[in-house]
């Protein structure tokens, strides 16, 4: 193997794998990067046995193609550090991949590339075509809520389900809950979890993405292909809580308000909460919501947040911190708080929409 490429594109590609290389090591070879070429272009693989993601880049100049393995992190930061514009000729010497840049020279073991870890799922037939920017925006309205190393494995990932034209999007980490819906143009019906690693690496690779997304998916596994790079997870196995019981229904109070200013009041008032659980009061009236927090230095805030209100007055506390969050990915200029009770969950959504929604528990305090 011996070839020329830009700076700016093995480093745009190495960037784009680094998500999935195991940083824990559990084998040696599963920090390193798989490097291939061809006679048309470079292509990268990185693997954590639970998912993996390729792409590739152009070349500047080819003498020989080949294949090998070395260190992601150190090929990362060596060609990251080259002064920008140059070209970067690397070539397979033994065991050893050698770096020569204008002024400098590299030389970085190797793992054989017969010895890495080969991604065999069946990620089903015919693609799901969805535009990279609304699947982008269906996970990032809902990831967020998805649990962390919970021993509840199922509740560490995310819950896709696509039936009669639609795909659900479900996290919950039992303490709140979010669902979103994108209308789609196809007969697929599937219902599975997303690991939590899987759906954070997918909503990056979507990030810059303007056109389509091809998305391949079965009972244990799904592959996603954007642009050059084809990116594949298995699936969490276990079954997910039928969400549809945790929404609350029925007769509502409803308190209408301002996204930014609610969210800025409850910025200030928790500054003053408990560390622990980020605890404050909601007390409602005709006029308005009381906001007020304590925390066990005896410290305390209160401030009244003006804003429409129906219902019966009620007395609630809740997390600051995921009502804060639920706030920062609301698109909406106003959103409606729909209370069940002083001691049952609250359901929060867009003005006449109801999609996305979200519910969260109160807190006893």
């Amino acid at each position: 193997m011996e070839i020329s490429v830009k700076k700016e594109d093995i480093v745009s590609a190495l960037s784009t794998t680094l998500g999935v290389v195991e940083k824990r090591q559990t084998l040696p070879i599963l920090a390193n990067i798989l490097f291939e070429v061809d006679e048309n272009s470079f292509k990268l693989t990185a693997t954590d046995l639970e998912s993996e993601v390729t792409t590739s880049g152009p070349l500047s100049s080819i003498r020989s193609a080949g294949k090998t393995t070395t260190s992601a992190k150190k090929l990362n930061e060596l060609c990251r550090l080259i002064p920008d514009g140059e070209d970067i000729n690397l070539s397979l010497i033994g065991d050893k991949l050698s770096l020569k840049t204008k002024n400098g020279k590299y030389s970085l073991s190797t793992l054989p590339s017969a010895d890495f870890p080969i991604f065999d799922i069946d990620s089903g037939d015919s693609p799901l075509i969805i535009p990279a920017k609304e699947l982008r925006e269906l996970i990032t309205n809902t990831s967020f809520a998805m649990g962390n190393q919970d021993w509840r494995h199922y509740l560490n990932g995310l819950f896709l389900s696509i039936e009669g034209g639609q795909i659900t999007a479900v996290t919950t980490d039992a303490h709140r809950l979010a669902v979103a819906n994108l209308t789609i143009n196809s007969e697929h019906t599937f219902s599975g979890i997303i690991p939590r690693k899987s759906i954070n690496e997918i909503a990056k690779f979507l990030s810059d993405q303007d056109g389509d997304a091809e998305l391949k998916i079965n009972d244990a596994s799904l592959e996603l292909v954007v642009g050059n790079l084809v990116f594949k997870s298995k699936l969490i196995d276990g079954k997910f809580p039928d969400y549809q019981q945790v929404i609350p229904s029925g007769e509502s109070s409803v308190l209408e308000i301002n996204v930014k200013d609610f969210s800025d009041t409850l910025s200030r008032v928790s500054v003053l909460s408990s560390e622990k659980y980020k605890g404050i009061r909601l007390i409602t009236s005709p006029d308005g919501v009381r906001i007020s927090a304590n925390n066990p230095e005896q410290e305390e805030a209160e401030e009244f947040f003006p804003s429409p209100y129906s219902g019966e007055e009620l007395d609630i506390a809740f997390n600051a911190t995921y009502l804060q969050e639920i706030m920062s990915h609301l698109k909406t200029e106003t959103c409606h708080i729909n209370f069940y009770g002083s001691d049952k969950s609250c359901l929060l959504t867009p003005p006449n929409s109801d999609s996305p929604k979200y519910v969260v528990m109160p807190l006893l305090i």
